[in-house]
């Protein structure tokens, strides 16, 4: 075994780091007014009424936190092109 990286790639070669970036930027609300909607475009509004009234527990909690500074921080636009680079498989 080399001392590269390596040890820290997951699929397609990207860091685990990388890969829930990716995937933050690929989740979906699953309910509600929003159900369907990634969380990046999630209206500032409805994010920090979360913030406010308590996120929910466990992944979806933790990727609204995250959703929220990245949305007060103006940015989403990493997200976007993420998302628009990544090919698209039967969407």
């Amino acid at each position: 075994m080399s001392g590269t990286s390596d040890h820290n790639s997951v699929n397609g070669g990207l860091t685990e780091e990388q890969q829930s970036l990716l995937d933050l930027a690929q989740a979906r609300m699953p309910f509600g007014k929003y159900a369907g909607m990634r969380l990046f475009e999630l209206p500032e509004t409805y994010v920090l009424w979360f913030k406010n009234k308590g996120y929910p527990e466990g992944k979806l909690g933790n990727q609204l936190r995250a959703i929220e500074e990245i949305k007060t921080n103006g940015l989403e636009y990493l997200l976007r092109d993420l998302v628009d680079a990544q090919p698209r498989f039967g969407s």
